[in-house]
Order: structure tokens, then C-alpha cells, then sequence
């Protein structure tokens, strides 16, 4: 079975960092989950989470390879979000593209997201 792809918004050092073990971010211990888009939510969830920031990456992971729980969850707006119950294990991300502003301060979904 394929699955569609899920995507992860970070920053360059925690990736790095994480790719010799298993990735956790921030809300991994505030919310219990982390956060993620599917490519249809992507510049909604930058543009509100992100505003403003540079040097970003974009992680497009299958979920199907994921070892955590993967679970999609209405966030209070009607709209279902895949949330990872547990550290992403770096196996199952497929790509890592950089995510960076237009010049107009807005973000473009990379050529290959889909």
C-alpha cells in the first residue's frame, strides 16, 4: 500500500543533529506529538507557524515507514492533521529540500512536494 506523503517544517541544526539517531522537537514534549502537514495544508501551516523565518527544511516523510504512531487529528478547525506520537526515526524520511521565503516573505511549495 502507498501512502501519501506527510511533511515536517525544521530547522537545519535539530535535522543534522537528529540524523544519527531518531528526530524530536520541541512540541515532541510540549503537545506529546509532532506536528505535520499534508502537502494541501503546507503554506497554510508555514505561513501561520513560520512567518518570517529563513533557512528552513522542508522533511517529506512516508508515513508507512514511520515507527511512532501516526495519527490525524482534527487542531479546532475542521481539518484533519497527521501528528507523530513519538520520535520520527530518519528511515522514514524520503526527502529533505530546503523551504525558504519568496522575496515577497511568503512560502512556495518546493517543485517536487506533492
Amino acid at each position: 500500500m502507498r501512502h501519501s506523503l506527510i511533511y515536517h517544517i525544521c530547522v537545519p541544526a535539530v535535522w543534522t543533529k537528529a540524523k544519527e539517531s531518531e528526530y524530536r522537537c520541541p512540541s515532541l514534549e510540549s503537545a506529546g506529538f509532532i506536528h505535520c502537514s499534508t502537502s494541501d495544508q503546507l503554506i497554510e501551516v508555514a505561513s501561520h507557524l513560520f512567518r518570517g523565518q529563513r533557512g528552513l527544511l522542508l522533511l517529506a516523510i512516508d508515513p508507512g515507514r514511520v515507527t511512532s504512531p501516526v495519527r490525524y487529528e482534527d487542531a479546532g478547525n475542521g481539518e484533519l492533521y497527521p501528528h507523530i506520537y513519538g520520535p520520527l526515526n530518519p528511515s522514514a524520511v524520503v526527502a529533505v529540500e530546503p523551504f525558504e521565503l519568496k522575496a515577497d516573505g511568503t512560502f512556495v511549495l518546493p517543485h517536487r512536494v506533492h
